[in-house]
C-alpha cells in the first residue's frame, strides 16, 4: 500500500523517527547482503562507507535493523563523493560514530522510497535537514565536557543500557546519538528539541528525571 496525503502524517514521522533511531543495518545489492553502519548528514541524506560492487548494483536495499521480518525497507540509490571534496566532512563524521570505516569509498545513501508498517512512503518524506546541527558541536562540547555523569544516567534511564564511558556524538530534535564501547546508543527526546535552546532544557530535565528516579542504582 502506497502512501498518499489523505493519510495521517504520524505513520511518516514514526518511519523517519525509526530511521534516526538507527545507525545499522543490512544492505542488499543484487544477490548480495551485507551489515552497513551509517549516519545521517545536516540535509537528512544517510552516508556510509561502501564497496565498489554496491556503487556497481542497480537494485539497493537497506532494511533497518537488519533483513529480518517486519524490517524497515529503504529503497536507496548510492551516490559516490570523494572524502576530500567539501562533503568529506560526512566522512569525518561517521568516524566519530563508528570508528575506523570498513571500506574506503563514501556514498549518500538516497531515500527513494521506504516500507515500514506496510506503508510505501516516498523517500523525500524521510530526508529532513536537520535544525541543530549548527549548534550540535557546541552541545555536544558541553555535554560531553561537563555532563558525562548526565550522559550516563540518560542512557541508563531512556535507552537502558550501561554506556562506561559515554561520549555524544549528534543531536537532533528527536533524541541525541551516544557512542559507546562498541555501538552508537539512541536516546530518545521525551519531546521535540527544534531549537538548542530547548535541547538544552529538555536533556536537562531528562537528567533530573533520571536522578530522580534512582537510575544510578
Amino acid at each position: 500500500m502506497a502512501y498518499d496525503a489523505s493519510m495521517s502524517d504520524a505513520i511518516v514521522d514514526a518511519a523517519h523517527a525509526f530511521l534516526r533511531a538507527h545507525s545499522t543495518g543490512e544492505l542488499r545489492f543484487d544477490e548480495h547482503l551485507r551489515p552497513i553502519r551509517y549516519v545521517i548528514g545536516p540535509t537528512g541524506r544517510p552516508v556510509a562507507p561502501v564497496m565498489v560492487a554496491m556503487l556497481q548494483s542497480f537494485d539497493t536495499v537497506l532494511f533497518v535493523p537488519e533483513c529480518v521480518e517486519g524490517a524497515m525497507e529503504v529503497q536507496v540509490t548510492l551516490v559516490q563523493f570523494d572524502e576530500h571534496s567539501p562533503e568529506g566532512v560526512l566522512a569525518d563524521r561517521w568516524r566519530i560514530h563508528h570508528g575506523e570505516p570498513p571500506d574506503v569509498r563514501w556514498a549518500f545513501l538516497d531515500i527513494d522510497a521506504a516500507r515500514y508498517e506496510g506503508l510505501v512512503i516516498d523517500g523525500e518524506a524521510l530526508v529532513r535537514p536537520n535544525p541543530l546541527a549548527a549548534d550540535e558541536p557546541s552541545i555536544c562540547r558541553y555535554m560531553n565536557k561537563d555532563h558525562g555523569e548526565d550522559l550516563r544516567r540518560l542512557c541508563r534511564h531512556f535507552a537502558h543500557i550501561n554506556v562506561e564511558e559515554p561520549v555524544m556524538v549528534a543531536i537532533d530534535p528527536l533524541g541525541i546519538d551516544v557512542r559507546g564501547m562498541f555501538d552508537v546508543i539512541r536516546v530518545p527526546a521525551t519531546e521535540p528539541m527544534p531549537t538548542a535552546d530547548q535541547a538544552r532544557r529538555i536533556l536537562k530535565a531528562m537528567a533530573e528525571a533520571a536522578s530522580a528516579a534512582g537510575t544510578d542504582d
